[in-house]
Formats: C-alpha cells, sequence, structure tokens
C-alpha cells in the first residue's frame, strides 16, 4: 500500500470515528438550570397530569423521567397555552372541585426546566408514585335544567352543589350567572371556547346557597343548555 493511500484511510477512520460521536454528543442539551425532574417537575406532574397520563388512563404516560423528557418541548408548549391540563372555566369565575390547572409559578418552572435542558437530577429524591381510587361523588337531589333561551326564577331555596353544561357547539362560549333577589350576583361558571371534553359536571369547591326568587341565566354564542346540580340538602322557602 502506498504511502499516500494509507494515510487518507488514516483520516477517513478518523473522521468515522468522531462522528460516531456527534450524536451522542447532540443528544444532550447544556444544562443551565437547578430545577429537575425528581426534585420539582415530577410533583408537578403528578399532582396535575397523572390522572390522565399514566397506564389505564386517559392517554400517554408520564408518569416516568423516560416517559416525559421525548416530550418536554410539547409539555412547555402545552400548559404556556393552557391547553394543558385541559380544564373548560375560565379561572377566577366560580371555584371547583377536581381543578387540575397549573399556578402560573408552576407554568414559570415547566418553562424553565425545559429551556435549561430538562436534567434529570437524582432518583433519591423523587416523590411516590400517586395512587387513584374511585371518584368522590358528590350527593344530588335533583337537577334544574337551564338554557340560554329563557332565564328561570327560582320557587324556593336551594343548594347548588354544581352545574353542568350540556348542547353546547365547538368553540362557543357560555355563561351562566345567578341575581339572587337582594341584587347580589354570582357568576356560576364561565367557559370561553367550549369543547367536547368539557362536556362534565364542575361541583363547586363549596356549595352555594341561592334563596328563593334567585334568576339563573344562561348566556352563550349560540343556543346552550346546562343544569345546575343540587345538592342533597335543600333550603325550602329561602
Amino acid at each position: 500500500m502506498r504511502r499516500g493511500d494509507a494515510e487518507t484511510r488514516r483520516r477517513g477512520v478518523a473522521a468515522l470515528l468522531w462522528l460516531a460521536t456527534v450524536p451522542c454528543a447532540l443528544a444532550h442539551d447544556v444544562i443551565s438550570t437547578k430545577l429537575t425532574w425528581s426534585q420539582e417537575i415530577s410533583r408537578i406532574v403528578y399532582r396535575h397530569c397523572a390522572s390522565c397520563h399514566r397506564e389505564g388512563g386517559g392517554s400517554f404516560a408520564l408518569m416516568t423521567y423516560d416517559d416525559a423528557r421525548p416530550w418536554a418541548k410539547a409539555i412547555r408548549d402545552e400548559v404556556v397555552s393552557r391547553r394543558m391540563p385541559p380544564w373548560g372555566p375560565v379561572k377566577g369565575v366560580g371555584e371547583f372541585r377536581d381543578d387540575p390547572s397549573l399556578s402560573q409559578i408552576e407554568i414559570d418552572m415547566i418553562v424553565n426546566w425545559v429551556e435549561g435542558g430538562a436534567p434529570k437530577g437524582d432518583d433519591i429524591y423523587l416523590p411516590a408514585s400517586p395512587h387513584f381510587g374511585a371518584e368522590a361523588k358528590v350527593a344530588a337531589a335533583r337537577e334544574v335544567k337551564l338554557t340560554s333561551s329563557t332565564p328561570i326564577v327560582l320557587d324556593d331555596g336551594v343548594i347548588a352543589a354544581g352545574i353542568s353544561p350540556r348542547s353546547i357547539g365547538t368553540g362557543a362560549s357560555l355563561e351562566v350567572t345567578a341575581y339572587r333577589p337582594d341584587g347580589a350576583v354570582e357568576h356560576l361558571i364561565w367557559i370561553r371556547q367550549w369543547r367536547v371534553e368539557d362536556e362534565r359536571t364542575y361541583y363547586f369547591r363549596n356549595s352555594i346557597r341561592l334563596p328563593k326568587g334567585t334568576r339563573v341565566a344562561v348566556y352563550s354564542s349560540e343556543p346552550a343548555e346546562a343544569s345546575l346540580v343540587l345538592s342533597a340538602t335543600h333550603v325550602r322557602g329561602r
């Protein structure tokens, strides 16, 4: 073999060896954050996302770092836009049980974690995996049907446990408001852009007492229906 051929072959082998290391180097983002999956991010995911994003849940699993890491940038984009976790009611209008929405601080933590390289951290700091039992049911006596065409006036005092929006077009808005006889106004729920997955019963964090004579109105950009879910505890004549 001539000297020139040997040198060319040597350089070719060296180049191949260098290229073999490139994917490994590119596969790891530069770490520029102290936030880690094991200490902060897993706790946010377990608290707000794991009810759906787990084995046997309604969507793909995000229970481990290996599950979540490939989706890191998508997770960031979804939580910043507040598309995830999915929750129909606008924040600040009504307070509901089982609201999975993230706080702004939690959103900022996820963004900083992703943009800082999404480090794993030490497994010793991982919290225990959440357990999911049967959903607690609220005892309800009956429902009062509401429509966007005509407000109703309560002929008896009631305790409202929740509200169930129904029959709404995708993308439409919905508001339900109670006007008490003394002039007080209670905004029960507001859904800005309706999605099919928003059809459920939203139970109030604290039951709402509505006296006799309260007018309940539904406002929507399209014809819509909802039901006021009443507590088994009845407030007759008040």
